[in-house]
């Protein structure tokens, strides 16, 4: 996957959780991108110039970088145990 489209992908998250404030959005983007971004996208991210990024995606990617593992920002990144409702519609 090219750099140009995992940028676009992590501002487009970033943007989606604008609405929160900057630090819930940039905890929320980072929840998702470590959650749902397998690691050779993780890893072309980390290595990419991250000041071409939004604010929020550029300051998650460098908590991810850090080693930072967000605890579940949303409902979508908190999974059900076997026999759960009420968290994820993912499965």
């Amino acid at each position: 996957m090219s750099t140009d489209k995992l940028r676009r992908m992590a501002d487009q998250i970033a943007r989606n959780f604008e609405a929160i404030g900057h630090d819930n959005a940039v905890l929320a983007t980072a929840d998702h991108i470590n959650k749902f971004w397998d690691p050779r996208m993780k890893a072309g991210i980390f290595g990419d110039d991250w000041s071409q990024l939004s604010p929020i995606a550029a300051a998650a990617i460098e908590k991810l970088a850090k080693g930072a593992n967000p605890a579940p920002q949303t409902g979508a990144t908190e999974f059900n145990k076997v026999d759960e409702v009420g968290h994820s519609d993912a499965g």
